[in-house]
């Protein structure tokens, strides 16, 4: 490994391992999964669109032969989904090595909900992940290496706060504002799930990645008149959707890495690179308000977490 640039060449062997990559049919979700199964983990890509995940399975395999692939249908925006997908994958899998929390939405206009009544970046990116993450914990929890990834953004900078008045942007909807929020609820939620992980003192840890702003399907919600000039600029300036996944790559699989650590790229601004420990706000390590998050995700999710 060249000094400080970690790239996908340097995650280590998989064999063995089970792995699941929600929202894996694309972008850097599919990135991930490639190279995991690539490197001999059982990968299973939980995604809402089934058919398209057998195309991302059958594209893995055509790529690694020998990659061990399955598709868990899950919809991050359906509570009931979720249970779902939760029971089915803890009777399949009695042993998760990793759950890489990667799936999101961003920047829908005008406002839309899950099907819960969640705004829908707050319900997916946030509270669909705490509630599969809370129900499938325990089948991660004695096994040594075990990580809970989750995809932050550099987001959770701009306009970004934890509306407990009007999480659901009922009042008046900001969609950016509403993406920041999402995103650093992801992150309080690492944070915090490796607090009370370590006070358990087992082998589990939770970890945080950003794949700085990649060129990815993500964006189809951007507003139309940005369309062109962002796809004219976006491959000169932005990560390819297999750099972004780097960060999340790393957090995953780094024996080097650390309960509660924090990686995106290394170049300017976060834009773009390959990964290293980054920072997030101060706002994201309060406490009180990563306990107060906590609290009410449980309450609007219905799910409480072994640990």
């Amino acid at each position: 490994m060249t000094a400080n640039k970690w790239t996908e060449a340097d995650v280590p062997d998989q064999s063995g391992r089970v792995a699941i990559v929600t929202g894996s049919n694309t972008g850097l979700g599919y990135e991930t999964a490639r190279v995991l199964a690539a490197r001999g983990a059982h990968v299973v890509l939980a995604v809402r669109d089934v058919e398209k995940g057998r195309a991302a399975a059958a594209k893995i395999v055509g790529l690694s032969p020998r990659a061990d692939v399955k598709v868990q249908p899950l919809d991050l925006g359906s509570l009931q989904s979720v249970r779902t997908a939760a029971e089915e994958l803890k009777t399949a899998y009695p042993r998760i090595d990793l759950l890489i929390n990667n799936a999101g939405v961003m920047y829908p206009s005008p406002r839309q909900t899950t099907k819960d009544g969640f705004e829908l970046q707050f319900g997916t990116n946030h509270l669909g992940h705490f509630a599969l993450t809370g129900l499938i914990l325990d089948h991660l929890l004695p096994v040594p290496g075990s990580r809970v990834v989750v995809v932050a953004s550099i987001a959770h900078r701009i306009q970004a706060a934890i509306h407990f008045d009007d999480l659901q942007w009922e009042r008046s909807y900001n969609r950016v504002a509403a993406y920041g929020q999402s995103k650093l609820a992801n992150l309080m939620f690492a944070y915090e799930l490796q607090r009370k992980l370590a006070a358990q003192g087992g082998p589990t840890i939770a970890v945080a990645a950003h794949p700085g702003v990649s060129n990815t399907e993500l964006t189809r919600h951007s507003p139309s008149w940005m369309m062109p000039a962002y796809n004219l600029i976006a491959p000169l300036v932005l990560n390819s959707a297999e750099m972004g996944a780097l960060p999340q790559l790393r957090a995953a699989t780094d024996p080097a890495v650390q309960g509660g650590q924090y990686y995106g790229p290394d170049g300017f601004q976060e834009l773009r690179g390959n990964p290293k420990l980054v920072k997030s706000t101060a706002q994201s390590h309060n406490e009180s308000i990563q306990d107060k998050l906590w609290t009410v995700s449980e309450e609007l999710t219905g799910v409480t977490f072994p640990v």
